[in-house]
């Protein structure tokens, strides 16, 4: 199924009698996602309003996150939270993804950039900011809700979104020599300075990673400062900016958890890890390989870890009896009927 209109994609979940699973470009895919009926979103595709000098676009879900990213370069423009995408990924896939990169340290995430939404509820109904079903919904930010919700509230078929100047310049320190635990009191170090970091990371073959950016004159004292504040952990040099890309899990034959946490508490669960495929956001994000069915005791901590490659769906720890209840209660308002099994 795959509606050119949102009118057509409310008639189609109204009428459906079996579980949809919304797909947009299918690349953000974890273990159990997509098992319904495939609701194909990419016909809902384009730019509904752009104003570069108010900083904001509205864009139907199913456009090609690559298109955005092109729209938006013509003015000098981007989207802050900086979201990796594979190639067919689209914007409503970011959205209920709450795909964010590295600039996230700085920027927020895609949730702090989306500004509004339109979506089509588990009724059929047509939600949108001011709408007649928000009434139904009393004392939920629907923005917020539908960022990470994996297509298990409802289908996104427009966001709008704040959106950012490319900073003219940009600067990338590595401390090359060091390894992911001895990484992260570097990482802090530099978020914990007034450098105004937008990314601060760790990768295999390339080390510590910190990254700066605006103008010139700027990014010059900021890295002069830094490097100095950094040289009491190692040599510091100055790092490939392509690394940056790479700051995504990658597709390999054993299990790919993320895992994330307090960027204070990384260096004791990285104790009772295999070294990791990459750090994101000074330590917060970490994403490690593992054999099947292996996934080590872990002290208390206070995020989660979850299994995003693989057959089987698994989060380490359980939800708590709350947090489960107000999920279930979220759902239950918004998807009565159990029509979104959930995708993105």
């Amino acid at each position: 199924m795959r509606p050119e209109t949102e009118g057509q994609l409310a008639e189609l979940v109204r009428d459906a009698a079996a579980p949809l699973s919304i797909i947009g470009g299918g690349t953000r895919l974890w273990p159990g996602e997509g098992q319904g009926e495939r609701l194909d979103m990419t016909g809902l595709a384009g730019v509904t309003l752009y104003e570069p000098e108010a900083l904001t676009l509205v864009v139907r879900a199913g456009t090609a996150l690559e298109d955005v990213r092109q729209v938006l370069a013509a003015e000098g423009q981007m989207l802050a939270f900086e979201p990796w995408g594979r190639q067919g990924s689209t914007i409503g896939g970011v959205a209920a993804a709450n795909a964010s990169g590295p600039r996230r340290v700085q920027a927020g995430a895609a949730r702090d950039a989306l500004i509004g939404v339109r979506f089509v509820n588990g009724q059929g109904d047509v939600v949108r900011n001011g709408g007649r079903v928000m009434k139904n919904v009393t004392g939920y930010d629907l923005v917020k809700l539908m960022a990470g919700s994996r297509g298990q509230l409802g289908a996104l078929t427009e966001v709008s979104l704040r959106t950012a100047p490319i900073p003219p310049v940009a600067a990338t320190l590595a401390l090359a020599d060091l390894d992911a635990a001895a990484a992260i009191p570097a990482l802090a170090s530099a978020l914990g300075g007034p450098f105004d970091v937008s990314g601060a990371a760790w990768l295999p073959g390339h080390g510590a990673l910190i990254r700066l950016e605006g103008l010139a004159a700027s990014v010059k004292a900021r890295v002069a400062d830094l490097t100095a504040r950094l040289s009491v952990f190692g040599t510091v040099s100055e790092g490939d900016p392509d690394a940056w890309s790479l700051l995504r899990p990658a597709a390999l034959s054993h299990e790919t958890w993320r895992i994330v946490c307090r960027p204070g508490e990384a260096a004791t669960l990285l104790a009772h890890l295999p070294a990791p495929s990459s750090l994101d956001w000074g330590g917060a994000l970490i994403h490690v390989d593992l054999p099947v069915d292996c996934f080590p005791e872990l002290p208390p901590f206070s995020g989660h870890a979850r299994r995003i490659s693989g057959a089987e769906p698994l989060v380490v720890p359980a939800p708590d009896p709350i947090t489960a209840r107000l999920e279930r209660d979220v759902k239950s308002r918004l998807d009565p009927r159990g029509i979104f099994a959930g995708a993105a």
